[in-house]
């Protein structure tokens, strides 16, 4: 009894791509190059939407190689179902160490990869929608968030002599909560918590103009304040 291996399905699979009566070559190419326009506008809601230190091209360039990639895969597992068997016991073994710094990043993983099989499937039209959909609603949910209140971290340096005013100008910033404070021979370090719109950043320089006052420094905290 002839059997047939792994590879010799791999190799029909492939040449049946070729075949003219077939024709599979052009919807394949066809697929691709959709994953490949979805994965761009992933690529470019990514872009718009992202709020952290250190925007990485790299990784939102492997959204656009994932969608792709999930659309080949995909496509090749729906032609033969022995191929099918073999492809999932290869991607069993494999093993991504990349750490996510981000949740947001993870999700946006999900998206490209998810968009890649609804067109590798032949859900086109849902393929398309959904993600326009979730595109259009992760631009909603980012420009209300540049509208609001946002989270910052105020570190003072200043003598004794000025504590008393810092204290008051301090009591007058919303949300503001002393997070820790150092006292030495050369000053006061203290480090307040608060949420204040990225517009009213200017109540800063007011800090300056107290006598005592060393420094003061506005950094961007990527945690969430309790309200």
């Amino acid at each position: 009894m002839e059997t047939t291996s792994y590879f010799d399905t791999l190799k029909s699979a492939f040449l049946s791509l070729f075949d003219l009566k077939t024709n599979q070559l052009v919807p394949m190419i066809a697929s691709i190059l959709l994953a490949f326009a979805l994965g761009l506008f992933i690529y470019l809601i990514y872009r718009l939407t992202f709020s952290g230190v250190v925007y990485s091209k790299t990784f939102n360039m492997s959204l656009v190689m994932l969608t792709m990639v999930s659309t080949m895969v995909i496509l090749f597992m729906s032609n033969n179902m022995k191929l099918t068997l073999g492809m999932v016991g290869a991607l069993s073994i494999v093993r991504f160490r990349t750490a996510i710094k981000d949740p947001i990043d993870t999700v946006f993983m999900f998206w490209a990869i998810g968009t890649g099989i609804a067109i590798g499937a032949g859900f086109i039209v849902a393929g398309i929608f959904g993600a326009i959909l979730i595109g259009v609603l992760m631009l909603l949910l980012a420009s209300s968030k540049k509208k609001a209140a946002l989270p910052y971290l105020l570190i003072l340096h200043y003598e004794d002599r000025a504590a008393k005013q810092v204290k008051a100008m301090v009591a007058q910033i919303p949300y503001a909560r002393v997070k820790s404070k150092t006292v030495q021979r050369e000053g006061v370090e203290l480090a307040v918590e608060l949420r204040v719109k990225s517009s009213e950043t200017g109540f800063v320089d007011k800090f300056l103009r107290v006598d005592g006052v060393y420094d003061a420094t506005l950094i961007a905290h990527q945690g969430d304040l309790i309200s």
